[in-house]
């Protein structure tokens, strides 16, 4: 109700509907949904992406694979693992994976190889596990 209190029409944003929704919650219930389906992934560059969990993939967020090194366990949303759709500096997709320790192991040499030509000022490491994260190029003349 008091979405429609004063209303006329029924144009009711998706913003408003799930801040309605989310101030019916006690706190210790807002708690529990924020920890059990948080609305946001944080990398450990520091970086904030919101999750999608509206597709049939989800839970499932777009983030710079820079962003994610450092990260040698795959994120969970519960016991569900988060589909990461990595991408370019550029925010070109590169990769999706549910499987962030095997795609480090695996996939990535051949994707480091084809970034590095495309993306000379970003880093690129051998071991992106044990790599410092970032969201930034490197300093220009290194």
């Amino acid at each position: 109700m008091p979405l429609l209190d004063g209303r006329r029409d029924l144009d009711i944003s998706k913003a408003m509907l799930t801040d309605t929704l989310l101030g019916l919650l006690d706190w210790d219930s807002r708690q529990r949904l924020d920890r059990s389906a948080p609305r946001e992934f944080l990398t450990p560059a520091g970086t904030s992406h919101p999750i999608d969990y509206s597709g049939p993939d989800a839970p499932a967020v777009e983030v710079r694979v820079q962003a994610l090194f450092g990260l040698d366990a795959h994120p969970l949303i519960g016991e569900t693992p988060l589909l990461l759709r990595l991408t370019s500096p550029a925010g070109r997709p590169i990769q999706a994976t549910r499987d962030l320790p095997g795609f480090w192991r695996g996939s990535w040499k051949d994707v480091a190889k084809d970034m590095r030509g495309r993306y000379p000022r970003h880093l690129w490491p051998d071991d992106p596990a044990s790599a410092q994260a970032t969201s930034r190029a490197k300093p220009r003349g290194t």
